[in-house]
């Protein structure tokens, strides 16, 4: 597996890097039998059945009520809680389809996903053509490894890796991550989608969208969730006492609950007792990517089991290690998976790890913790 492109002159790229081939490893041929298998034996296919969407025409339903409920609200209270709750639930859909959608599991055919896509990502606010670079080709392919993975580059706030430079406020990010995790996806609309699209990150030169046609195709979307969320609803509410301070602050909280509630639940999944790498100065890591993917991730499910409902509407994101095995299945598959991986990876000398939400909270605690101590050479 190589990153980086050439691009074109003056946007940023990234050198190759490799991965030990896995042409040969038992690990990998055994799983792909057992994955064929439990297809054949299901009689079905790794994309989406009717149920799953069925279940996303219910969550686009329901934001849809709770986003008239809102345009028609009588005051202010009612307002705020119909449309925060209609930002949490337009989420809520993006992580059980537009998830999916992204790694072509919902539909056979590319171009549907494509469409599900902008069409879901449209209250949430993201570009899901530079969302699904980011999150496809780097975050999947290259997870936990320094300045390949995107989600773990350097930032003020955060110290998320043992290769990256210490300030004093890291001393603090176990308390005031949770800030962080909220304010993400209002920084990846409104800061991190116009680095990508002016060059300033390695996602442009991989969008299939160049030029022209990728500055209409963004701008166009950018354009439909302002009108969507924001400017709607201040132009039908301005005579109700219902302004339009009221509205931005709506949608801020809104934003920020959405973010927090995903984050909160899927980020200590790369940072509960994994590894991070650096790569070698011939571009290469020490392993291939199927051993990678356990060394830097983990699965998580609710406990106590009243609590298994919460994997569902969460998508399936809490399996995070099957699904990094298992990336262009359709989250409905995970359950069955994870079963197959826990049992095939002992056998391999692969160490499978399936814990609860308190261990990943806790896991993840010590890990913010320790990153935010100031190293010895420094």
């Amino acid at each position: 597996m190589v990153a980086g492109a050439q691009g074109e002159p003056g946007l940023t790229t990234l050198p190759p890097l490799r991965f030990k081939p896995a042409r040969d490893s038992a690990f990998r041929r055994e799983l792909r039998e057992r994955a064929d298998a439990y297809l054949a034996g299901a009689a079905t296919h790794r994309f989406a059945d009717w149920r799953m969407w069925a279940k996303s025409l219910a969550l686009a339903g329901l934001a849809t009520l709770l986003y008239v409920l809102a345009l028609n609200a009588s005051g202010v209270a009612m307002f705020v809680a119909c449309y925060v709750a209609c930002l949490v639930t337009a989420m809520v859909l993006a992580m059980n389809s537009l998830h999916d959608g992204a790694h072509s599991a919902m539909f056979r055919t590319g171009r549907w996903n494509r469409l599900l896509t902008r069409l879901v990502s449209v209250p949430v606010g993201v570009d899901t053509d530079f969302w699904t670079i980011r999150h496809v080709h780097f975050h999947h392919t290259y997870a936990n490894v320094e300045g390949y993975d995107l989600d773990t580059e350097p930032n003020p706030f955060l110290r998320q890796t043992p290769y990256q430079a210490w300030s004093p406020q890291y001393r603090y990010q176990y308390l005031y991550w949770p800030l962080v995790a909220a304010l993400s996806l209002p920084y990846l609309n409104w800061y991190g989608d116009w680095l990508d699209r002016f060059g300033k990150t390695p996602v442009v030169v991989h969008s299939r969208l160049q030029g022209w046609r990728g500055w209409a195709a963004f701008l166009g979307w950018k354009l439909a969730h302002v009108a969507l969320v924001l400017a709607l609803p201040i132009w039908l509410l301005h005579g109700s006492g219902i302004g339009w301070g009221t509205v931005l602050g709506a949608y801020l909280l809104g934003q920020m609950l959405a973010s927090c509630a995903l984050v909160a639940l899927i980020l200590g999944t790369h940072w509960a007792e994994v590894e991070f790498f650096q790569p070698g100065q011939d571009g290469s890591l020490p392993h291939d990517w199927y051993q990678h993917t356990f060394y830097t991730a983990c699965d998580w499910t609710p406990k106590p089991r009243a609590l298994r409902w919460l994997g569902y509407w969460l998508g399936g994101l809490n399996l995070h290690l099957t699904h990094h095995l298992f990336p262009t299945w359709n989250h409905r598959h995970y359950p069955a998976l994870a079963r197959i991986i826990a049992e095939l990876a002992p056998r391999h000398g692969l160490v499978y790890r399936k814990i609860g939400y308190r261990e990943l909270h806790a896991s993840q605690q010590q890990f913010l913790r320790a990153m935010g101590q100031r190293p010895l050479k420094d």
